[in-house]
């Protein structure tokens, strides 16, 4: 072989080589990330289907009852409220009325899987997207 077909070999290979990681990058990270939506999104319809998610709200008061390690809450917009089932140890911070995001999935009963809780940690604090989001279904839902 020539020099100059063994360079051209070369070339091809790193090229190839740099495709394969970059579909393998590309592909983790897609499995691996979780939309954010609403109770009134998720109620509307517009929840990822067969894929996990989050939902961000406020822990409806008087909603949470707990079944041995499986505990039912229902989160909410303060428009729509969804109904959640997480099954282990919740976050010491997660109490009624105050702010939680949620990651799981819907089962086909319309009931909100979770395989995370988190609690909101500050009385104060709330991520930008979870205040936009309740502004906004606030806002939607006293348009109605």
């Amino acid at each position: 072989m020539k020099p100059r077909h063994k360079r051209a070999l070369i070339i091809v290979a790193a090229l190839l080589a740099i495709g394969v990681a970059a579909m393998l990058i590309l592909n983790a990270l897609n499995s691996n990330i979780a939309l954010y939506v609403t109770p009134s999104e998720v109620a509307a319809g517009k929840a990822p289907q067969g894929q996990a998610f989050r939902i961000g709200g406020m822990v409806k008061d008087g909603s949470v009852k707990r079944d041995g390690l499986t505990v039912h809450f229902e989160i909410t917009d303060l428009v729509k409220d969804i109904p959640v089932a997480y099954t282990g140890i919740l976050p010491d911070l997660f109490k009624e009325g105050k702010g939680a995001v949620i990651q799981g999935r819907m089962n086909a009963n319309g009931e909100f899987i979770a395989s995370e809780v988190l609690a909101k940690h500050d009385e104060n604090y709330m991520p930008p997207e979870a205040k936009h989001a309740l502004d906004q279904a606030q806002k939607n839902g006293s348009a109605k």
